[in-house]
């Protein structure tokens, strides 16, 4: 059994979970128990995020089974992320549950940047993050629960080129592509968001209903190159994105340190 599978069922039977009734094939699986109420999920979206972070996780949340996924923002105007695709939030953070099963934040590395800087958003992750049953996030969003204050003393994952900002929020960093401590999860670059659903999706509503999502999804990833961690795309390559997007990093490092010195104490 892979390590993170084993971490994860460790961390659901200490959390005194269990997995709970299948409905994506609308029969029960092996070892699923019935749900004793509708699972809440609160997905933050906003401005210059990247959509793939959302969409992937929103599609695996949404067919777990019993389920409301909410996309949450300020105000209900659409977002425009930063491929140019338009996003309608269902929900303000003032109408979000209180204490959502699920907290989830996708990334985007201008529109994190930005939101590093924002206490209206950053006080909401902080309120729900503290109810939260499971608190996930993917990419850079997980630099604004680190932000947040959720990641202190927690190890943690992102994507690979700021990874080396999480120790400012008291993080510990990981290059794992899902990790899990306690009831934190959160995955690595952009098509991590997947894998990291998957994960919760196992967690949750069993081995047998991850699996049949996978199925039905397709997910079967055979990416043409190779060439999606640093270690795969070599040095050359590597240092090539790092260098194009240097600029950002350094200005997402810069907002990291100063949200971290907000903090009281």
């Amino acid at each position: 059994m892979p390590s993170t599978r084993r971490h994860a069922l460790a961390t659901l039977a200490a959390l005194g979970g269990a997995s709970l009734a299948d409905a994506f094939a609308q029969t029960p699986q092996a070892g699923a128990a019935p749900a004793s109420k509708r699972l809440q999920v609160l997905m933050l979206v906003h401005p210059d995020m990247t959509a793939l972070d959302l969409v992937g996780p929103q599609l695996v949340f949404a067919t777990m089974g019993d389920v409301d996924t909410h996309m949450v923002w300020k105000d209900l105007s659409p977002v425009t992320t930063d491929s140019g695709l338009k996003l309608v939030p269902g929900m303000t953070f003032a109408d979000a549950p209180k204490a959502p099963d699920i907290l989830f934040v996708p990334g985007g590395l201008k529109g994190t940047t930005a939101l590093l800087q924002d206490e209206e958003t950053l006080r909401f992750l902080r309120e729900r993050g503290a109810s939260a049953r499971w608190v996930t996030g993917v990419c850079t969003g997980v630099l604004l629960l680190g932000a947040a204050g959720l990641l202190r003393g927690y190890r943690a994952t992102a994507h690979w080129y700021v990874q080396d900002i999480l120790p400012v929020f008291d993080a510990e960093p990981s290059a794992d592509r899902v990790v899990i401590d306690r009831n934190r999860v959160t995955g690595g670059a952009v098509t991590a968001g997947i894998d990291m659903a998957l994960t919760m999706s196992a967690m949750l509503r069993g081995d047998d209903k991850a699996r049949t999502q996978e199925l039905a999804f397709g997910y079967a990833p055979m990416p043409p190159f190779a060439a999606g961690t640093p270690e795969l795309a070599g040095e050359a390559l590597t240092k090539r994105v790092l260098e194009s997007r240097a600029p950002a990093i350094s200005a997402a490092r810069r907002a990291a340190e100063m949200a971290r010195q907000r903090w009281a104490g």
